[in-house]
């Protein structure tokens, strides 16, 4: 007799249905949490450059380019203007100091040298003038002086003998008393005369010191003014070599214009350009060396021109022993400028890679060798060799220090 078998739930179809659910639920699970979601890229191995870092000493030094200069460059401003009659010497000649160099002409400063010298010659005569009035006027007083003198001397006569017989009532008091009057006046006379005399004298004294100060200052005006017409005659205030002349026959040259310059070439000294970036830490007083005829010489900077221009500013820099035998003026040579002190410091060799990340990252190859991944550093000082790692890289690390142009932002290189 045949038995009803009792119908299986777990059948071969729901089986596999179930391993496949299982299987796509772990698919996207491990999708979701352990899968490798980073950007990445392939690249070819063999057109990267791969450096390793390591630890060493790092030198603190960059290489400037300096241009050999005279040590004094005087320049040559016009002290007057005017117009050019004669040029006696071209750019680029060997003057001697007080050598002319150039004669201008100017008819308005002639003018007024004229104007104060003739100012000047009337006051000479104003003076010598007034000092003729008063000599003449002082032998006048004086003549007037004696003159009262003998009046009084004979008033003084005739009011004694009026005294004398009035005292013996020969005379009525009024002849005594017309006596008196008159010697009284003629006194009197005499004093304000001595005054008057007096005062003239103070008068003309004044006028004499206010001529002399005049004049003086108009004879320093005249002096100034003839000077100013030497001035119209351009001299080599130095002797040295004339490097530029900027000027013709027939210009007109402005008070204060420059019109060249002389270079003194007992001495000479370095010009060098350097990036802004290294603006703080360059002073004066920092060494440098450079290389010439197979031998090493030393500078220091001596000044530090604060003027920023395209990026780069300016320093001088001194020959410490003394020039090289031989340098010109105009020569370019490479120098290393040292910044600081020689220390131990983990490196990374300089590449490419910084001016696309600025040094904030870089790509590390990983333990397999077969890919390169993006890490945060931080990097320190920077000299022509290295970069100094201060974190993000230890010694070993292998890091791709080309260009990272053409990686964009992927985090990861694939080889």
């Amino acid at each position: 007799m045949d038995r009803v078998l009792p119908k299986r739930f777990w059948t071969n179809q729901r089986i596999a249905m179930a391993v496949g659910g299982v299987a796509v639920v772990g698919l996207l699970v491990y999708n979701f949490i352990w899968a490798d979601h980073r950007s990445k890229l392939n690249v070819e191995k063999d057109k990267i450059t791969i450096s390793t870092v390591s630890t060493g000493t790092f030198d603190d030094f960059i290489v400037v380019t300096g241009v050999v200069q005279p040590l004094k460059t005087i320049r040559l401003d016009a002290i007057a203007g005017g117009y050019v009659t004669e040029k006696l010497v071209e750019g680029g000649a060997m003057v001697k100091q007080g050598e002319v160099l150039l004669r201008l002409e100017n008819q308005n400063l002639r003018l007024n040298f004229l104007q104060s010298e003739t100012e000047a010659n009337r006051l000479v005569n104003d003076l010598q003038n007034t000092r003729q009035r008063l000599r003449v006027e002082r032998y006048t007083l004086q003549k007037s002086l004696s003159d009262l003198d003998f009046q009084v001397d004979k008033a003084k006569d005739a009011f004694e003998r009026q005294a004398k017989l009035y005292k013996d009532k020969a005379i009525p008091e009024q002849d005594y008393l017309t006596a008196k009057r008159d010697y009284d006046r003629v006194i009197e006379q005499r004093k304000i005369e001595v005054e008057s005399q007096k005062y003239q004298q103070d008068n003309a004294l004044i006028q004499i010191k206010q001529l002399e100060e005049t004049l003086a200052r108009t004879q320093k005006n005249v002096a100034l003014w003839q000077q100013t017409l030497n001035n119209l005659v351009v001299k080599a205030p130095v002797s040295g070599q004339l490097s530029s002349m900027d000027v013709e026959v027939g210009s007109n040259i402005n008070q204060g214009q420059n019109i060249g310059q002389i270079d003194d070439l007992n001495g000479f000294k370095m010009r060098v350009g350097i990036d802004e970036h290294y603006n703080s830490r360059i002073f004066a007083g920092l060494k440098g060396t450079f290389e010439y005829n197979g031998a090493n010489h030393e500078l220091q900077i001596t000044r530090v021109y604060p003027e920023v221009r395209n990026g780069r500013f300016e320093v001088d820099m001194i020959f410490t022993k003394g020039a090289p035998s031989g340098i010109k003026r105009g020569q370019s040579t490479p120098i290393q400028l040292e910044l600081g002190k020689a220390s131990k410091a983990t490196l990374l060799p300089v590449g490419g890679f910084f001016s696309d990340t600025g040094g904030n990252w870089v790509y590390v190859i990983d333990k397999t060798g077969n890919r390169a991944v993006k890490r945060n550093i931080t990097l320190g000082r920077k000299n022509p060799e290295y970069f100094e790692v201060l974190t993000g890289l230890e010694p070993g690390d292998q890091v791709i220090t080309s260009s990272y142009e053409n990686f964009g932002d992927n985090e990861i290189l694939e080889f």
